[in-house]
Order: structure tokens, then C-alpha cells, then sequence
């Protein structure tokens, strides 16, 4: 063993002996320097001192003191209470193989309980996961909640489903916006639908959808499914018809007529913005409103006894 090693009890006593009870000062010095190097506490397993353990967290060092690692259940504590196996380097330095970007949080939060949260909701994240990893579910909990009470709200609208005439004739007129209402009906069909007219009835659903979330606190969206019409659009301002996009047509085939189902969407885009022309009073210059108004039919109904393709229809 190099450097200075304990006296032993032979030489301390003799160094007490009364046989020389005039020992000079350097040798009463030599022996205090002794006895406190020999009463110096080992280190802690652990790559603690004392009573603080040196932490090496991805390649970032921290100081803390071991009754705040162990005064939590979490992966800490287990850590320094014996139940797992630590590793340290040539100085001491317990290795965590994490990253230490937010482990000054998670010592901030065993400590004092609480911690201030980054307002970045990719950092909150990030130490939501940390937290997840050092089995700390007191900050798992407040990083989530905070994380709750950060995201926006999805847009929300409500969609009247109109269910009568009288209904869809009070909402209309009772309204202070444009409407636009979308009449679909798959069952009343008479003859058997194209192949793609399926399809395409789900996508003017879907963009009345989008539409309605678009547009909802400017334009009062209706739907109706006991109108007459297979698919048809209506579009109102300052509550008069302003133009209609009928989406069906009967053709025929060798010797069959079918229904069929389009899909115009350029077409439902326009009527859409111009019927929000008609949001402002008074109404914009009547020559814009001329310029904008398309003269529309009645989706018209074909009985079976029809013979040939007539006005409407189409050759497959």
C-alpha cells in the first residue's frame, strides 16, 4: 500500500506509552494526521460520497443528493437502494445511458414535487418520456394534463339533419347566413346505379364535411335525407335559391338505364363562395351578383316507361 498506512495498535501505544511522555510536536502532529486519514469514511457503492452520488447522464454530470433519488418509487430509487446493478466509470461516476437534456427537470421534480414546464410541446414531450422512463408518474401525469390543455380544439359544427319540408323552409328563411344543403338519398333509385356512382355519393359527402367545417360560422349547412333527389346541391342567399348542382343522370346502357352518380366538385366550390357574397348586407353591387348567378333545372325524375335517351340523359 503506498503513502502513509494506519499505525498499528503496537506502534500506538507506543506512541501513548507514559515511557516518553515528552514526545517532540512534530510527532503529536504526525499522529493527529494519522488518525484522521484512517477514520475517513470509504465510498459508498454506487459513486456516492458521503451522501451525495455523482450522476454521468449522457455524458452530462449532475451532483445530487441520494435521499432525493431514493425518496420516490421510481427507477432511481431501485438504482440506489441496491435492487439493480449501477456502473461507473474510473472516477465514480455512475453511468445512465439517457439523455441529459432533461434530467436537471427530473431532479427538480424529486426535490421539490414540482417543476417548471417547457412551453415547447415537443420539450414537454420529450420529458413526458424521460419521466416515463424514470417511473415518475407524478410528472408523466402534469406533463400530460398540461399537454391536454395546450392542443386546440378540433373545429366544431352543427349540422341541422332535416327531417320535413316545413323544417327546411323555417331554417332557411329564419337564417341570417347563406345555406347550402345537400339532398342525398341512395333509395330512390329505380334503376340500378354505375359502377362508380357509389363512390362518388360518399365523395360529395365527404366534401359537404369539409365544407361545413371550412365554413361553418359563415355559411348554415343542411343536410336532408328525405328529399326526393339522389344527390343534389342547393345554394341560398338573404333566404331566396340561388343555383342548384344536380350529381345524377340516367343513362343507358344496351338495354338497361342506369343512374349515375357524378361527382362535380369545382362546380360545388364555386357556388359555395358565391353564395357567401350574400353574408353582407347591404349585398355587394348588383352587377357582381348578376355575373355570378348561374340559371339551374330541377333535377328532373324519369319514369320507366321512357323510351330512348331524351333531354338529361346519356349513351353509355
Amino acid at each position: 500500500m503506498s503513502g502513509h498506512g494506519c499505525p498499528s495498535d503496537e506502534h500506538r501505544s507506543r506512541e501513548e506509552s507514559p515511557v516518553s511522555p515528552r514526545a517532540p510536536a512534530e510527532a503529536q502532529v504526525q499522529a493527529e494526521q494519522d488518525r484522521r486519514r484512517c477514520s475517513t469514511r470509504r465510498r459508498p457503492p454506487g459513486g456516492a460520497v458521503g451522501q451525495y452520488v455523482r450522476l454521468n447522464v449522457g455524458g452530462t454530470l449532475f451532483q445530487c443528493p441520494l435521499r432525493v433519488l431514493t425518496r420516490h418509487d421510481s427507477l432511481l430509487k431501485d438504482m440506489f437502494s441496491g435492487k439493480m446493478e449501477v456502473f461507473t466509470d474510473r472516477e465514480g461516476w455512475v453511468l445512465v445511458d439517457r439523455s441529459g437534456k432533461h434530467f436537471g427537470s427530473v431532479l427538480q421534480f424529486l426535490l421539490e414535487g414540482a417543476v417548471v414546464l417547457p412551453k415547447n410541446p415537443q420539450a414537454l414531450n420529450e420529458l413526458m418520456n424521460e419521466a416515463k422512463y424514470y417511473r415518475l408518474q407524478g410528472l408523466v401525469q402534469l406533463c400530460h394534463s398540461t399537454l391536454q390543455k395546450e392542443r386546440p380544439e378540433l373545429p366544431r359544427c352543427a349540422v341541422p339533419l332535416v327531417t320535413s319540408r316545413k323544417e327546411e323552409e323555417r331554417l332557411i328563411s329564419s337564417s341570417t347566413k347563406p345555406v347550402v344543403k345537400l339532398v342525398y338519398n341512395r333509395s330512390n333509385n329505380k334503376y340500378s346505379y354505375t359502377s362508380n356512382s357509389d363512390d362518388n355519393l360518399l365523395r360529395n359527402i365527404e366534401l359537404f364535411e369539409r365544407l361545413s367545417l371550412s365554413f361553418s360560422c359563415r355559411v348554415l349547412f343542411i343536410k336532408n335525407v328525405i328529399g326526393d333527389e339522389i344527390c343534389c346541391w342547393s345554394f341560398y342567399g338573404q333566404r331566396r335559391k340561388l343555383s342548384e348542382v344536380c350529381c345524377t343522370s340516367i343513362v343507358y346502357s344496351t338495354e338497361k338505364k342506369h343512374t349515375k352518380v357524378e361527382f362535380p366538385e369545382a362546380r360545388i366550390y364555386e357556388e359555395t363562395l358565391n353564395a357567401l357574397l350574400y353574408e353582407t348586407v347591404p349585398l355587394p353591387d348588383h352587377s357582381l351578383l348578376e355575373a355570378t348567378r348561374r340559371r339551374y333545372n330541377h333535377c328532373g325524375t324519369h319514369s320507366e316507361e321512357e323510351e330512348g335517351p331524351g333531354p338529361g340523359l346519356a349513351l353509355l
